[in-house]
């Protein structure tokens, strides 16, 4: 059953992904592409949606793919799937707090997962970039293509609001006003 299937897969992003939503990216993306849920062009439009919306990036991913996927129904389990592992582990750490924070053992865990974590983040961004500016078939034409001129030109502008420390409300709003804007140019350009 499909909502059964969606509770564990979620559960077992929850479970085992480390740092945060981001984190979760490379292994939601694995998962998804391997039921056949999404195609990698859409986990890329539903990251967008969940960095555009309110609420915890993990969470609004599992709903959206569980709402996609299964329905009002597949959207409860997906979410209750990525938020359960947390919510256990949670509880835990509360209840032996003191002796989690003095041991060297849990000390020495988090500093070799760091790294791995900012790694899996980089090789999510790199396998979302790749999905968005390179096509399966790269010729020159693609370069000089409406489309790619103008994600790539909203991609600058973005970048260079974030590294200028702008709140990312207004570079998301910003992002979202640039590529209404493209689009309705697109028509009229033709």
């Amino acid at each position: 059953m499909i909502y059964i299937k969606l509770f564990l897969t979620f559960f077992k992003i929850g479970a085992f992904t480390f740092g945060g939503g981001y984190a979760m990216i490379p292994l939601i993306q694995q998962e998804v592409l391997a039921h056949g849920w999404l195609t990698a062009g859409d986990i890329v439009n539903f990251i967008a949606i969940s960095e555009s919306t309110p609420g915890p990036f993990a969470i609004n991913m599992a709903t959206f793919v569980g709402s996609q996927t299964g329905g009002f129904f597949g959207a409860v389990c997906s979410t209750i799937g990525v938020v359960m592992p947390s919510f256990i582990i949670i509880l835990l750490v509360a209840k032996f707090y003191l002796k989690f924070k003095s041991s060297k053992t849990v000390s020495a865990c988090m500093s070799g997962l760091r790294p791995a974590v900012i790694g899996m983040i980089g090789a999510a961004a790199l396998s979302i970039a790749a999905e968005v500016f390179i096509p399966t078939k790269i010729t020159l034409e693609y370069f000089t293509s409406y489309s790619f001129i103008t994600t790539l030109i909203i991609f600058i502008i973005c970048l260079v609001m974030v590294f200028k420390k702008l709140s990312p409300i207004i570079v998301v709003f910003t992002a979202a006003a640039l590529g209404i804007a493209a689009g309705y140019l697109k028509e009229i350009v033709g």
